[in-house]
C-alpha cells in the first residue's frame, strides 16, 4: 500500500497496518518490547505526571485562584482614614544614662492646593519618580510583583512604587516591610486611584513626603531649602526638591558629601531630561538652566548647641540599620525614623561630652576673635572620642552650634587627614611582611633615605613623584620610627610604593576608611583623600583595639512602641594581626614622646603618666590640623578646618574664595601656621588627659618606641644614594630586642641625637614648637625630659 492510500485509509477509519520492515535477520538483544501488536512504546511515569495539558490546567488554576482571592482581597479591604499626622511624635534622645539629651519632633508640615504650585514644578515630581502617573491605574504591576517577590524573601521593597503607591505608603499606612502590608497598598492604591482625580493624588504626595531638614510637604521644603513659598519656586528648584526625595539626607547640599553632590546633581539632570522626553520642558530652555544651590538650612528646635550633631549622627546610624535589617530604601528610611515616636538611647557619656566640649572652647573657641583677625572666622573644630574596647562614641564635638554651623565637623569627608594616614601606611607593611626595594624587612628600624623631594622609584623606575618635607627639610639617612615622630612625607611616599598602593589602600579599608573611588596613587601617601575625625577615630581605635575592627557607634539602643531595634555589635574580628597593630602603637607612642605632639602632649602639665600614642597632622595649604592620639582606653580624633566664613580674598590655587570655601588656617589665634601638634592636639590633651586614669599598653610586639631597643649607629647603616637603592635595610648594629614590650617610653635609651637614628637632620632650621618636625633639640634637653617623665610615673 501507497502511503497515499495509508493516509486515506487512517482517515476513512481504516486498521490496515503498514507492513513492517523486513529484517535480514532476527533481532536479538535487550531491547525494549512495545504494546503487543507493534504500538507505540509507553510513555515514561515523568511525562505522565507532567504532561503539558496538566501544567497548563495547573498554571490556569493558579490564575483563576489568584483572581478570586485578589477579589476577596479588593472587597474586604477598604481605603483607611489617612494617618500622616497621627503618626507625626517627638523622638527622644538621652545619653547613656538614660537622662534626656533632646526632644526633637514639632512637625514642620503645611499644605498647599496644587494650584499653588506651578505647573511646571509639579511636572519635575512625575518625571522624577514616575512618567506614566498620567495614565497608568495606580500600581506598576511588574515593580509591584518584584517588591512582593522581595519582601517575601526578606529583601524589602526596592523600587517599582508609583506616586500613588507611595502615596498611600506615606498617609494611609505604615512604612513597614510586609506582604500582607504590600497587598494592601496595592489594593488601596487601585481604590485611591479611581475615587480621587490624578491631581488629589499628587496633591496628597507632595505635601506629605519628608524632604529632610525636618520638613514635611512642599510649601515646608521650599521655605527649608530656598526661603520661598511653593508657589514661587523655579522649575530648576522645583527638580532639585524632587530629586532630593530620593534620599533627603544624602542629597542635602548642606551636608552632602563630595559624592553626595555629586549624586544629587546627576539626579537633578535626570528629572530635568525626563521633562524634555515628556514634552513638559522646552529643550533651549533646559540647557541653560544651572544647578539652584540651595541655602544654609536653620536649626529644628530641641537641635541647638552640640544636640542637633549628636542627633542627626544618631538618626543616620538608626537609618542604615534600618536598610540592612529590612532591605529598604533610604527615602524609607528616612520616613520611618524622623519624628514618628523613638526612644533613642546615645552611647554619649555625659559627662566626657561636656568635658570635650569644654576643652574646645578653652583651648580654641575662646581665644578666637575674627574682628582682630578674619581668618579666626575661618575656624571650625571637629572631634570624635571612641571607647576602643566596646566601640562606644561616647563624645563628639560637630561645631559651635547646630543652629549656626549645619555641617557636622566630626562627619564631614571634605578635608585631607594629612598625616595622620601615615601609620596606615606603616600598618600595611608590617601586615603585608613588605621589603624595601632592596629586599629588607620594613619596620621600625629599618633606614630610608629622608631627603625632601627625594624622587620615589619603583624597581629602578621613577614614579613621577617627590614629595618635599615640612619646611623643605632633609634628613638624609632616617629610622621609620624617626621618620614617624618627625612625619617625613618622603620616607612615607617610597614606602608606600615599596609596600603597594593597592595593598596601602586595601588596608584602610580593613581599619575602616571608606576609600570608594579613590586611587591607589602614590599621592595618597600623604593623606591626600577626604576623611572625617568619625573615621580616623575607627582606624585607631582598631589599632588600639590590638588590630580588631572597631566601627564607632552612636546608638545604644531605639525602641518604638513594642518595636525594638538592635545595633550591630561594635566590635568585629581581626583587621590586622596583633602584632602588626601593636607594633604601629609603639612607634606612635615614639611621635608623641620624642616627635610633633612633644610639647602639647607628652609635656602637658595634666599628663599623670598616661602612655599616650598618636600622630599629627597638617595638610597642603594649611586647610586642616590634625591630632589624632589615644590611651588604652579611650581614642580621639581632633581635627581643624579652614573654611570661610566670608566671601573674598584668594584662595590657595589663586580663586576668589567663596562662602564655605577651603581657606588655609594660617595666622589663626595670632601665630603662623596651625599645625596638628598645636590647638588640635591642645585640645586633645585638655579632654583626654581630664577624662584618662594612668595606664600601660600591653603591647605584643618588639619594635617601636615604647620598647627598648639598642640604637643603631648611623654612620656604618647610611643608605644607598642610587635611586633604586635608596630604602636600606634595618641597620646590623640593633640586634634583637628582648626587652618586655610594655615597657614605658620614658624608658627607652637617652643617648645623644648624634648617636642615634633620631638625630638632627643634615638641616636645621630654627623652627616652632608646634611645627610640624621639631628639629634641632639638643640631647640634654632630651635627657631631661625623659627624667621629668621618670619622676612622673607612678
Amino acid at each position: 500500500m501507497g502511503r497515499a492510500e495509508e493516509r486515506r485509509a487512517r482517515q476513512r477509519g481504516g486498521h490496515r497496518a503498514a507492513p513492517q520492515r523486513r529484517r535480514s535477520a532476527p533481532e536479538t538483544g535487550n531491547r525494549s518490547a512495545g504494546p503487543a501488536g507493534g504500538g507505540a512504546p509507553r510513555k515514561s511515569l515523568l511525562r505522565r505526571i507532567f504532561s503539558w495539558k496538566k501544567i497548563l490546567g495547573t498554571f490556569f488554576g493558579l490564575c483563576l485562584l489568584g483572581i478570586a482571592g485578589f477579589a476577596v482581597l479588593y472587597m474586604v479591604v477598604d481605603v483607611p482614614e489617612g494617618n500622616a499626622l497621627a503618626t507625626q511624635e517627638s523622638n527622644v534622645y538621652k545619653y547613656s544614662d538614660g537622662t534626656l539629651l533632646a526632644r526633637v519632633g514639632e512637625t514642620n508640615r503645611e499644605s498647599v492646593d496644587l494650584d499653588k504650585v506651578p505647573k511646571d514644578v509639579q511636572h519635575t515630581f512625575v518625571a522624577a519618580e514616575n512618567k506614566t502617573f498620567y495614565t497608568d491605574s495606580g500600581i506598576d504591576l511588574r515593580g509591584l510583583a518584584r517588591g512582593l517577590y522581595n519582601t517575601a524573601r526578606g529583601r524589602g521593597t526596592q523600587g517599582g512604587s508609583t506616586i500613588t503607591q507611595q502615596y498611600v505608603k506615606n498617609y494611609y499606612l505604615s512604612q513597614d516591610q510586609t506582604v500582607t502590608r504590600k497587598l494592601k497598598e496595592m489594593v488601596i492604591s487601585l481604590k485611591v486611584d479611581q475615587k480621587k482625580s490624578k491631581d488629589d493624588i499628587l496633591a496628597g504626595y507632595i505635601n506629605t513626603s519628608y524632604y529632610g531638614r525636618g520638613a514635611y510637604g512642599i510649601q515646608a521644603a521650599a521655605q527649608a531649602y530656598y526661603r520661598t513659598d511653593a508657589q514661587n519656586l523655579t522649575v530648576e528648584q522645583g527638580a532639585y526638591l524632587a530629586a532630593l526625595l530620593q534620599a533627603p539626607s544624602q542629597y542635602d547640599w548642606a551636608v552632602a558629601t563630595p559624592t553626595g553632590k555629586k549624586l544629587v546633581q546627576a539626579r537633578w539632570n535626570y528629572v530635568l531630561d525626563n521633562m524634555v522626553k515628556q514634552h513638559w520642558l522646552d529643550p533651549a530652555k533646559r540647557q541653560a538652566m544651572k544647578f539652584p544651590k540651595p541655602k544654609e538650612p536653620k536649626g529644628t528646635p530641641g537641635e541647638e548647641g552640640e544636640k542637633g550633631y549628636l542627633v542627626e549622627l544618631a538618626n543616620q546610624q538608626l537609618e542604615d540599620q534600618l536598610m540592612s535589617e529590612e532591605g529598604i530604601s533610604h527615602q524609607d528610611a528616612v520616613q520611618q525614623v524622623v519624628n514618628r515616636g523613638w526612644t533613642i538611647t546615645l552611647n554619649v557619656d555625659k559627662k566626657k561630652q561636656a568635658a570635650l566640649e569644654r576643652a574646645v572652647k578653652e583651648q580654641l573657641t575662646s581665644k578666637l576673635d575674627p574682628k582682630q583677625r578674619k581668618v579666626d572666622g575661618d575656624v571650625q573644630a571637629g572631634a570624635v572620642s571612641v571607647d576602643p574596647k566596646t566601640g562606644k562614641i561616647v563624645a563628639m564635638y560637630g561645631g559651635t552650634d547646630h543652629f549656626k554651623h549645619w555641617t557636622n565637623n566630626a562627619t564631614r569627608k571634605d578635608y585631607q587627614p594629612a598625616s595622620t594616614f601615615k601609620p596606615v601606611i606603616l600598618a600595611a607593611a608590617l601586615q603585608q611582611g613588605s621589603v624595601t626595594q632592596d629586599g629588607k624587612p620594613i619596620n621600625a628600624d629599618t633606614v630610608y633615605d629622608g631627603t625632601s623631594g627625594r624622587q620615589v622609584v619603583d624597581h629602578g623606575a621613577r614614579v613621577g613623584f617627590g614629595p618635599p618635607n615640612e619646611d623643605d627639610v632633609n634628613y638624609g639617612p632616617v629610622t621609620v620610627q624617626k621618620a614617624m615622630n618627625d612625619s617625613v612625607n618622603s620616607v612615607f611616599a617610597q614606602m608606600g610604593v615599596d609596600v603597594g598602593m593597592s595593598k596601602v589602600m586595601s588596608t584602610a579599608k580593613q581599619l575602616g576608611m571608606d576609600t570608594e573611588g579613590m586611587q591607589a596613587v602614590p599621592a595618597q601617601t600623604l593623606g591626600s583623600m577626604g576623611a572625617s575625625p568619625l573615621e580616623m577615630a575607627g582606624i585607631y581605635a582598631t589599632l588600639d583595639n590590638h588590630g580588631n575592627k572597631v566601627t564607632p557607634t552612636i546608638v545604644k539602643d531605639a525602641e518604638q512602641k513594642d518595636r525594638k531595634v538592635t545595633m550591630p555589635n561594635p566590635i568585629g574580628g581581626p583587621a590586622i594581626s596583633r602584632t602588626a597593630a601593636d607594633s604601629v602603637t609603639s612607634v606612635l607612642t615614639g611621635v608623641v614622646d620624642d616627635g610633633t605632639a612633644n610639647r602639647s602632649v607628652a609635656n602637658n602639665p595634666l599628663r599623670a603618666g598616661q602612655q599616650v600614642a598618636g600622630k599629627t597632622g597638617t595638610s597642603d595649604c594649611d586647610l586642616s590640623a590634625w591630632f589624632t592620639g589615644y590611651t588604652p582606653d579611650l581614642v580621639t580624633s581632633v581635627g581643624l578646618f579652614g573654611e570661610a566664613g566670608k566671601a573674598g580674598g584668594t584662595g590657595c590655587n589663586g580663586a576668589t574664595v567663596k562662602k564655605q570655601d577651603h581657606v588655609p588656617l594660617t595666622g589663626a589665634l595670632g601665630g603662623g601656621r596651625v599645625n596638628g601638634g598645636g590647638p588640635p592636639a591642645e585640645i586633645w590633651a585638655a579632654y583626654t588627659f581630664g577624662v584618662t586614669h594612668a595606664a600601660k599598653f600591653d603591647l605584643d610586639t618588639s619594635q617601636g618606641a615604647a620598647v627598648e631597643t639598642p640604637t643603631p649607629s648611623m654612620s656604618s647603616q647610611s643608605p644607598s644614594q642610587s635611586p633604586s637603592q635608596s630604602p636600606s635595610g634595618t641597620p646590623t648594629s640593633s640586634g634583637s630586642p628582648s626587652q618586655s614590650p610594655s615597657q614605658s617610653p620614658s624608658q627607652s635609651p637617652s643617648q645623644s641625637p648624634s648617636q642615634s637614628p633620631s638625630q638632627s637632620p643634615s638641616q636645621s632650621p630654627t623652627t616652632d614648637p608646634t611645627d610640624e618636625n621639631p628639629l634641632g633639640q639638643l640631647g640634654d634637653q632630651r635627657e631631661q625630659l625623659h627624667q621629668q617623665r621618670q619622676q612622673q610615673q607612678p
